[in-house]
């Protein structure tokens, strides 16, 4: 769903803004103004990335990289985040580590005009900028027909939006897939959802197709093979998952991607993305060897007669990196009237 939000001023001017992408794990902070060229419209002038756990909140972090940054001073600015926006201009988010508060962040110096934007609403508009930051080409054609573009992928939580192309310029639309119910398709993921819905009356795609999900994963096949966990974080589940070292992550890893592509391939559908699916979540670059070996095209494209479909779709793994700041400015350049 996308963040409520009163447009900001008009943005064809060149002032540097701020433009944030606020994760569970990580704040991306980039310092950056319009460039005049319609194809890449941001100009990046400072980036720098911060651990969430290294501060307190919010504020610390952007008067850190305000100080910082460079010589040139902000004027408005966006934050992208996971999350809906009350009234008072407070977010609600399951997965940032502290409260951030519109108002507190607003009576820093230059953000008098700071705006917020769905996480992947911002990612979805960063697509001029997806095949520079190709990492790996995953399935279908090199290049798509044009039509709506799917971006999507787990972090902390799991973000998807569509990009939708018009003469009149694209529209992006910003989903809560993650709270959807998550579709199993194989024995044992029938017997990990039993297993799931011992504790919970609903099972949201986030709950495993995630940092966090990775380890609800784990923990839940040691459950059900009677052992006891060994791994205790999402990292240690990758790791060991990607060396081979312990059998139960390397099940887990294998039964995650073949969710997230049976996923993929549903929303593929729903939204019908003939214009690409990108990958985006954090998590992927890290197992991308990993993903290419798994079932995760196999259930991508097993889809019953919508196979041949699927098959005209690129999926590309991209990097999350700077996208999200790229795409919030682009969606705050693209704002107009009163602030």
């Amino acid at each position: 769903m996308s963040l409520a939000h009163t447009p900001p001023a008009d943005r064809t001017r060149r002032q540097p803004f701020l433009a944030a992408d606020v994760g569970g794990t990580h704040v991306r902070l980039g310092r950056v103004c319009a460039s005049g060229d319609p194809a890449q419209p941001i100009t990046v002038l400072d980036y720098r990335t911060y651990v969430c756990t290294d501060y307190d909140g919010l504020e610390p972090v952007i008067a850190d990289f305000l100080g910082t940054g460079g010589e040139a001073a902000v004027s408005g600015g966006v934050i992208a985040s996971a999350g809906y926006q009350l009234e008072d201009g407070r977010l609600i988010s399951a997965n940032l580590p502290w409260p951030v508060q519109l108002a507190q962040l607003r009576a820093m110096p230059g953000l008098g005009d700071l705006r917020l934007v769905n996480d992947f609403e911002a990612v979805a508009h960063a697509a001029p900028y997806f095949d520079t930051s190709e990492v790996l080409h995953l399935a279908g054609p090199a290049h798509a027909v044009s039509g709506p573009v799917l971006v999507l992928g787990p972090g902390t939580g799991f973000g998807s939006a569509l990009w939708i192309p018009s003469a009149a310029g694209p529209t992006v639309l910003a989903t809560e897939a993650g709270q959807a119910a998550l579709a199993v398709g194989t024995d044992l993921e029938i017997a990990l959802l039993q297993e799931l819905l011992r504790t919970r009356s609903h099972l949201p795609v986030e709950h495993l197709l995630s940092g966090p999900g990775l380890l609800n994963l784990y923990v839940a096949l040691c459950a059900l093979h009677g052992e006891a966990p060994v791994c205790t974080t999402p990292r240690e589940v990758s790791d060991a998952g990607i060396t081979g070292r312990e059998a139960r992550a390397v099940e887990s890893l294998s039964v995650f991607c073949g969710l997230l592509g049976s996923t993929a391939g549903d929303l593929a559908l729903t939204y019908g993305a003939q214009g690409g699916v990108y990958l985006a979540g954090g998590i992927l670059p890290g197992i991308r060897e990993f993903l290419v070996r798994s079932r995760f095209v196999e259930r991508f494209l097993d889809k019953g007669l919508m196979r041949e479909a699927l098959e005209r779709i690129p999926v590309k793994l991209v990097e999350h990196g700077r996208l999200g700041v790229l795409g919030a400015a682009s969606w705050y350049l693209g704002q107009s009237g009163p602030s």
